[in-house]
């Protein structure tokens, strides 16, 4: 690897878990958790085949814990189960039944709370409703819907038949719809008329009847369409029908289809914008035991916690943290259609507030929203009810860290900054909130069962505080288990790299203490006269100033340097955006990091391009920084018109 100076940014700050958090959480000490770690380490199996007899209801027991002949990894072989019978009927058999499983809220206002009884039904009866469409085992449907509660009812109706579900996000365009649809072989599609997103309607309908005109997808037998928003959509004759008319004609019991362990429960394509998708495969047994344990101990998941994760379904967080995790282990999940800044920036307050919820789980990029938009609108509301903060999607910085730590969880609540990947199924590397020491900006330790490493560019273990290449070097339960149609695209993605290990994309460092700390993807990477600079350390040294809210940095060509940093900044509230500002800042990157670090531009901008999921698009930037036109895919964009009015102060300059 070239000369690297991305672990030149330090953070000396340490958390130690409030005593009272401690006092009763599932892992209470570091010596409690380096106890559980070197069990699974010295014992994989045994520790996962503990870990499934406890979790999991097994319709079949297994016969041998692990099949493993790398790439290709078979758990819990011969084992049969049911993943809704995990999520539903075995806490409908107990006094659950009438506990609140799903407490949804409607971006308009509307209120709706599913008792574990009334879900169960609500997913017999829709599970019923594809049976006589046609679906049976093995068969796969796309789910592409607003965050409703009927999106976690289809979810689980295909998995009580055995049919592998796919869901297409619902931001995304009727071509990319079409070409999912298309690779998966769908059968049937399920909708909405729309969905609300800042007062207005997303027309999904619309852009399903775009990806299926003509002949576009020969697999799809019909599309059953949700009544959510009750504004006219097109109805074909004998392929659409309305989801409220079906389910009047079929009956609230439905008996569980038991599969396989390996069975394939989903597909779910990875939000790349250029190329043929790939369809990341989960099984059922392994994968739900890996979110059923994560959320249990990740989250310290307690019979009378109300649980939000602000993830969309469409995503893998949506599927692991807001679905499967939460309904195995019993907990009551709250899910939210809309927007955090609809119709005032406080929504997200005011819900904790109203249904009292105490574990809160949410992207960087929405923390650092919160920040820009000010203080004032989270000090509106009682948010005692919190006792556990959650971080996902990319790595926070330390400033974003601290402000989320002083102002929301008021310095007493644990903040667990996790690890994780549409491939890994589960998270990873986390703390665990009654025992690890927690420092701002970093993961911290992998979880039991997890065995990460850091390599450099030819497989090697790096020694020391240097960054590399982050590995998983045994396999897990909830890992991928290959990419839909293409095996030789599974494994030269992720295991051609260091022969028979996993390969995460992801640039990494290890500290002394054994903390890892993510430096985002390996393809944001800046080299500069042949130093590679991580984009993540030079946003977080941005962000560590006071004038700050949030950064995104991108290298742009220089036909002296290579590539030349180019910084987008948007400011807080009280701070106003001048020349003067912008070399102060350049000078701050270069006191934190380094000179080389020093950003040749910083352009501000009130918002920055980012998807629905709360993730930057850097890509976007890296083309307005070369003044070229914009590639690839934007239809995930999730306010179009940021494109816009950076391009317009560009051409103003």
């Amino acid at each position: 690897m070239a000369e690297d100076i991305t672990s030149t940014l330090k953070e000396e700050r340490r958390f130690p878990p409030p005593a009272e958090f401690s006092g009763r959480a599932r892992v209470r000490s570091m010596e409690e958790y380096e106890a559980l770690y070197r069990r699974a380490e010295e014992d994989p199996e045994g520790f996962w085949a503990e870990r499934a007899q406890e979790l999991l209801t097994w319709d079949q027991p297994w016969e041998q814990v692990l099949d493993w002949q790398p790439p290709r990894a078979r758990w819990f072989v011969g084992g049969r189960l049911n993943a809704s019978v995990n999520c539903l009927d075995r806490h409908v058999a107990t006094w659950r039944r009438n506990k609140a499983a799903i407490i949804w809220e409607g971006e308009p206002g509307e209120v709706r709370t599913l008792t574990y009884l009334q879900l169960w039904r609500e997913v017999c009866r829709f599970a019923n409703v594809l049976r006589k469409a046609g679906c049976e085992a093995g068969d796969r449907v796309v789910l592409y819907m607003p965050m409703v509660p009927e999106l976690a009812v289809a979810m689980l109706a295909c998995a009580r038949l055995g049919v592998t579900h796919s869901i297409v996000f619902g931001g995304f365009s009727a071509s990319a719809i079409r070409d999912r649809v298309n690779d998966a072989g769908a059968k049937v599609v399920v909708t909405a008329d729309g969905g609300w997103r800042r007062g207005g309607i997303v027309p999904l309908k619309d852009s399903v009847d775009a990806a299926l005109e003509g002949d576009a997808c020969p697999s799809v037998e019909g599309v059953i369409v949700l009544r959510r928003t009750g504004q006219k959509v097109a109805m074909e004759p004998g392929r659409d029908i309305w989801w409220h008319e079906l389910m009047e004609t079929v009956d609230a019991t439905c008996p569980p289809v038991s599969v396989d362990s390996e069975h394939p429960l989903f597909i779910l394509y990875t939000s790349g914008t250029t190329g043929k998708p790939k369809g990341v495969v989960h099984s059922t047994g392994g994968y739900l035991l890996g979110t059923a344990w994560t959320s249990r101990m990740v989250f310290d998941l307690r019979e009378e916690d109300t649980y939000w994760c602000t993830a969309d379904i469409g995503w893998i967080t949506g599927h692991s943290y807001i679905v499967y995790g939460p309904l195995a282990n019993g907990a009551t999940t709250v899910m939210y259609e809309g927007a955090p800044n609809w119709p005032e920036p406080d929504r997200f307050w005011d819900i904790i507030e109203r249904h009292r919820v105490n574990i809160f789980y949410t992207a960087p990029t929405a923390i650092r929203a919160f920040i820009r938009w000010g203080d004032r609108w989270p000090l509106k509301h009682d948010l005692s009810s919190l006792r556990l903060l959650g971080t996902v999607g990319e790595p926070i910085n330390p400033e974003a860290w601290i402000w989320y730590h002083r102002v929301i969880g008021k310095a007493r609540c644990p903040i667990v900054d996790t690890w994780w990947q549409t491939e890994t199924g589960a998270i990873m590397i986390s703390p665990l909130p009654g025992a690890t020491p927690l420092v701002p900006g970093s993961a911290t330790r992998p979880l039991p069962g997890v065995i990460a490493d850091v390599v450099d560019g030819d497989g090697q273990p790096v020694d020391g505080d240097q960054g590399g290449y982050l590995v998983i070097r045994k396999p897990w339960p909830s890992m991928i288990r290959g990419v839909w149609g293409d095996p030789e695209r599974f494994e030269k993605t992720y295991f051609s790299q260091v022969p028979g290990t996993y390969f995460a994309g992801d640039g990494v460092r290890q500290d002394a203490e054994g903390n890892f700390w993510i430096m985002g993807r390996i393809d944001d990477v800046i080299n500069v006269s042949g130093h590679r600079l991580g984009t993540m350390e030079i946003e977080s040294a941005l962000v560590s100033h006071p004038a700050v809210a949030e950064a995104a940095v991108v290298g742009r060509p220089d036909d002296l340097k290579g590539q030349a940093i180019v910084a987008f900044v948007s400011l807080t509230g009280d701070s106003d955006p001048s020349p003067a500002l912008g070399e102060t800042l350049r000078a701050h990157v270069a006191a934190e990091i380094g000179a080389l670090a020093r950003p040749e531009e910083v352009r501000f901008t009130d918002a920055l391009p980012k998807t629905r999921s709360g993730k930057i698009m850097r890509r976007l930037l890296q083309d307005i920084a070369a003044n070229r036109d914009t590639r690839g895919d934007t239809t995930t964009l999730e306010d179009a018109t940021v494109l816009d009015r950076l391009r317009k102060k560009w051409d103003e300059r």
